[in-house]
């Protein structure tokens, strides 16, 4: 794993996901081998009938010289059509729906993004989802002393 979104549980509710390729160029595929990108920021868009990875983080890799990457750049994912109509449609429509990156890695070789279509969360319902896995921590902390 190269990068993992780990706010994206705390802030989104997860309703779905999706293994997704991603094209990248040459340094970037060696700045992600070094383990550094971030999915902080990063969220998907319907453009066009594709599917665009925007916000993401890549660093420029030191060694590529003048043949570098732009690290802020809009990255296409790679999903085929009925993927897309199914998958990233509803995000498209509305609905309070959105396209977030989970996490990055590679699989055999190949890097891929796992991809959630995600419905923000209120306040309230962040505190409400700490205190389950608060609860459920303890349950199975008093479970193990037993």
């Amino acid at each position: 794993m190269v990068s993992q979104n780990r706010k994206a549980r705390h802030n989104y509710e997860i309703l779905d996901t999706l293994e997704c390729g991603i094209v990248l160029v040459g340094s970037e595929v060696k700045s992600l081998r070094a383990g550094k990108a971030s999915l902080d920021e990063a969220y998907a868009r319907v453009r066009a009938g594709e599917v665009w990875l925007v916000g993401s983080d890549i660093p420029e890799y030191v060694e590529a010289n003048q043949f570098n990457h732009d690290p802020k750049r809009s990255r296409k994912l790679l999903l085929h059509r009925r993927e897309i109509s199914k998958f990233a449609a509803p995000a498209q429509q509305g609905g309070g729906l959105t396209l977030v990156p989970l996490k990055l890695y590679f699989t055999e070789g190949r890097a891929k993004v796992l991809l959630g279509l995600c419905r923000g969360r209120q306040k309230h319902d962040k505190r409400q989802a700490l205190r389950t896995t608060e609860a459920r921590r303890e349950i199975q902390q008093a479970m193990r002393r037993r």
